[in-house]
Order: structure tokens, then C-alpha cells, then sequence
């Protein structure tokens, strides 16, 4: 199991303790509000819609898509720091969720002595989205 999915799931059964009153029995502090899992926070009003995005298959993508995609469902190690940060969505061009629903990594671009422009953000629902252009548009990823 993942480092994140083994923290998601942690985080939910906090969550179904705590709403039965056994927070004590999980081992978690009281005073420490657990994260909501995933499958709340993708109940958001519009969080998670992916209707209406263009789809592109992984194949169809560079390979270096690939190894990234791969890498996100391993849980890495991933070649730059910033990969696995929190994508804030700034632009507004993915479905409207909760901060720290978004993940980005890093399309390795080959002959590019920077982290380029090409990435690929995941959402906690299990979504993930390409981009080549450093966030100007987005295309969803079917695997």
C-alpha cells in the first residue's frame, strides 16, 4: 500500500471513530481533528466532475508521462522536490475542490535543463490531469 493511500485510510477510520465517539480506541489524540479521506472531500459540489474535459490516453502521451504516472501510483522516489506538492488550482481550470486536493509531478522533458513545462496532476478521487503548456490547459488522463 501507498504512503498516501495508507494515510487515507488512517485518516478515514479516524474519521468513522470520531464520529461514533471512539476517537480513544484509534490511538488518536482527541485535540487533533482527523483529515477528511477522500471519497468526503470528493463530495464537494463540483469537485471531482470531469465531465467536459478533452481526454487523452497515457499511451497517446510522452513516454516520460508514463514513468511519471507510474511514479504517482508508486508513491515515487520522484526526481525533483517539488513533486507531490500541493497544485492550488490558481488557474481555475480544473474542478473547483478543497486546497490540498491537487498533487503535481513533473513531466520529465528531455534536453531541458529545468523542470519544463509538462506535468501531471492527480486529485484525490483517483483523477489525474496532463498539461504541457505549465498549466494553461489541461487534458484528462485515461489510462
Amino acid at each position: 500500500m501507498s504512503n498516501m493511500t495508507t494515510k487515507m485510510v488512517k485518516s478515514f477510520l479516524a474519521l468513522v471513530l470520531a464520529t461514533l465517539g471512539l476517537v480513544g480506541l484509534a490511538g488518536t489524540a482527541a485535540a487533533e481533528p482527523a483529515a477528511a479521506p477522500a471519497a468526503v472531500v470528493a463530495a464537494q459540489p463540483d469537485c471531482g466532475d470531469t465531465a467536459g474535459y478533452n481526454e487523452v490516453s497515457l499511451s497517446s502521451l510522452p513516454a516520460q508521462a508514463t514513468d511519471t504516472y507510474n511514479l504517482i501510483q508508486t508513491g515515487g522516489p520522484f526526481p525533483f522536490d517539488q513533486d507531490g506538492t500541493v497544485f492550488q488550482n490558481r488557474e481555475g481550470l480544473l474542478p473547483a475542490c478543497s486546497s490540498g486536493y491537487y498533487r503535481e509531478y513533473t513531466v520529465i522533458t528531455p534536453g531541458s535543463g529545468t523542470r519544463g513545462a509538462r506535468r501531471i496532476v492527480a486529485g484525490d478521487g483517483g483523477e489525474h490531469f496532463y498539461t504541457s503548456d505549465h498549466y494553461e490547459s489541461f487534458s484528462l488522463i485515461s489510462v
